[in-house]
């Protein structure tokens, strides 16, 4: 009889062949590459090679036709090895399926292969400087033409743009029908009517984020993603699954620190004994442990709703809202444990805080989520818009 509270065999050998791929190709280099804003492309490659990529995109298109539960495992391990490739499984094997899952015949080919492989970098552009949150109030429009579509307008807080081969674009098709005038696009990122700006960011640096224009880009009617004005009811869907995800790399993150610490505190001495016998040590450690643990399964409860096919918004904002708050508190505690030798860049412990940072603002702010949530406990009427 299957135990719905615990993972199957199938996944659990999983998880323990990608530990193994991302303790040994992954572990040792997040520190340097932290420091670096050189996007981490052999890193992308490596996890095409490894058919991570590919791990939601059916068998028949070239990917592994694994569940969301699968993609979790390898998200929150190669987060706990690295969150610089931890992020680089998220974001690439939710373009991967989104591509596989909408795009045409003609635009699949063009550009899956590569986005399987990891030769081709992807980036998804929605917010807009006037509109974060309010994704329906977005003004960069797609404009009928013969054959296919010109987009006008500026997108930003775009990750990995500067580095993109394609950008997943979401414009008003229809300026009277709000959140149902909106239509995805696959535009090639170097068109020489995309222009790209990068941002000077504290965390995050080999992803890089920032801004794009597209100053009459032609797109052809084959790059659409789906049908037209399905694009919020695309990008609704996808945030499910993309906040759940990121609380697995939030997951993977802290737990990282919390490993570190623990392993550090039974060597440190002070007053002639190990510093982990103190409680003002130890208690810190079991406080983060049990809050990481329950992130954890909440995230994985969000995905498990995912796969039976049930609703989960309401999972996903508590995932999104809470595991940046985890993470971050739990780094910054193991941060003081260590002491002084934290405050440097000898240990990854800062640049885990900054990159983690990140998440308390991407795929919507903690005042949205709550919102999502409130929604769902009260009823739109008595929470309002």
């Amino acid at each position: 009889m299957t135990n719905p509270f615990l993972f199957t065999d199938e996944h659990e050998e999983f998880r323990l062949s990608v530990r193994g791929l991302a303790e040994s190709r992954f572990s040792g280099t997040y520190l340097e590459k932290a420091k670096s804003d050189k996007y981490p492309s052999d890193e992308l490659r490596q996890l095409g090679d490894a058919g991570i990529t590919g791990l939601l995109v059916d068998v028949g298109d070239g990917g592994q036709g694994a569940d969301a539960l699968t993609l979790g495992i390898a998200v929150e391990e190669m987060s706990h090895a690295n969150l610089t490739v931890g992020y680089l499984v998220f974001g690439s094997t939710v373009a991967c399926h989104v591509v596989a899952q909408h795009a045409s015949p003609e635009a699949k080919g063009k550009w899956l292969p590569g986005l399987l492989a990891g030769d081709s970098v992807s980036a998804l552009a929605l917010t807009e400087p006037e509109s974060g949150s309010d994704a329906a109030a977005m003004r960069t429009t797609a404009s009928r033409v013969d054959r296919g579509w010109i987009l006008n307008g500026e997108k930003t807080s775009v990750t990995a743009v500067v580095h993109a081969d394609v950008i997943i674009v979401f414009a008003k098709t229809d300026q009277s029908a709000g959140a149902r005038g909106v239509t995805a696009f696959l535009v090639d990122a170097n068109d020489p009517t995309v222009t790209s700006h990068p941002f000077d960011d504290p965390g995050n640096k080999p992803l890089g984020r920032g801004s794009v224009v597209f100053d009459g880009t032609f797109v052809p009617d084959d790059h659409m993603l789906g049908a037209l004005g399905d694009g919020f009811r695309i990008v609704m869907h996808e945030f499910d699954l993309t906040r759940t995800l990121i609380g697995l790399i939030l997951t993977g993150g802290a737990q990282k620190a919390l490993d570190m610490t623990a392993e550090y505190v039974t060597q440190r001495h002070a007053f002639g004994q190990q510093i982990s016998r103190f409680q003002g040590v130890s208690f810190p450690i079991a406080e983060h442990t049990t809050y990481v643990e329950a992130l954890r399964m909440l995230s994985y409860r969000s995905l498990g709703l995912r796969v039976a096919g049930r609703p989960h918004s309401r999972e996903a904002a508590m995932v999104k809202w809470w595991g940046p708050e985890v993470a971050f508190n739990a780094i910054k505690d193991c941060i003081v444990l260590h002491g002084h030798v934290a405050y440097s860049d000898e240990l990854p412990l800062q640049s885990m805080l900054r990159d983690v940072s990140a998440y308390f603002i991407g795929d919507g702010t903690p005042q949205i989520q709550k919102l999502v949530i409130a929604r769902d406990v009260l009823g739109r009427d008595a929470v309002g818009s």
